[in-house]
């Protein structure tokens, strides 16, 4: 049951973060929103009386994940589920080779989520058959071009998150790894990569809404990228190159 539900929603204002929060918000749970734009959270305040916390700001801040940490704590005492949707997806040119795209990825996918548990935890252990999730990557199965620095930070989220699955166990605090493929999200955030198969951010929330109320270990989808990528991973590598590389565009082309 999703209705009553304590949440702490992370980049709730665009893609499937803001998709997701409409999802949510319609079926009745609490949304404690997150993002650095404000006005789209704003916008569900306004519609959901009584249901939207606003607790805005900038993830990769360590100090004002705590300080949001600290507006929940105060009104609402506890937390039932975190969903970690924040994230960027940007794209490395080999050719110009720069760290500080790593860097920057590394610090919004990887190092913002772990403030977010540092803080959400403490909230979980209050909280009513408490629920951490969070947004990974299918794309780590399998090695993409130009993907480095997304794929690298995604990685190193996965595994966080499944190891915090083992050692929250005995806490009974669930963790659900959420691995979309391709997404299409706002005109902002273009996905490089021409994959047979895109979802809309609004289909792939109401599919990952629909299934967090069964507390999976895993949510993947699409399917038949899934088993693409699969494929993928077990070919020889010369193979395997050759047909990533026809699965992504060239760096010298645009997006249209």
């Amino acid at each position: 049951m999703i209705e009553g539900r304590r949440i702490w929603l992370t980049g709730a204002s665009s893609g499937i973060g803001a998709h997701m929060a409409k999802e949510l918000l319609q079926n009745g749970a609490h949304l404690a929103l997150t993002a650095r734009t404000l006005a789209p959270l704003v916008r569900l305040y306004e519609r959901y009386p009584g249901q939207v916390l606003l607790v805005p700001g900038d993830l990769t801040d360590h100090a004002q994940v705590r300080e949001i940490g600290m507006t929940i704590a105060q009104t609402w005492g506890a937390l039932d589920t975190v969903i970690l949707s924040a994230g960027t997806c940007e794209y490395v040119d080999v050719r110009q080779f720069d760290a500080r795209v790593i860097e920057r990825s590394v610090c919004t996918n990887l190092l913002a989520n772990s403030y977010c548990i540092e803080s959400a935890l403490p909230l979980l252990r209050a909280g009513r058959t408490p629920h951490l999730v969070g947004v990974v990557s299918a794309i780590t199965a399998a090695p993409q071009s130009r993907a480095q620095a997304f794929g690298a930070a995604k990685s190193g989220l996965r595994y966080l998150l499944a190891s915090l699955r083992v050692d929250l166990a005995a806490e009974k605090i669930d963790v659900t790894l959420v691995s979309p493929g391709f997404i299409d999200t706002s005109p902002a955030t273009h996905n490089e990569h021409s994959a047979q198969v895109h979802w809309p951010a609004s289909k792939a929330a109401s599919y990952i809404c629909q299934q967090l109320q069964k507390r999976p270990r895993e949510i993947v989808f699409p399917t038949r990228f899934l088993k693409v990528l699969n494929v993928l991973a077990n070919l020889p590598k010369r193979l395997h190159m050759a047909l990533t590389k026809r699965l992504s565009r060239r760096p010298d082309e645009t997006s249209s």
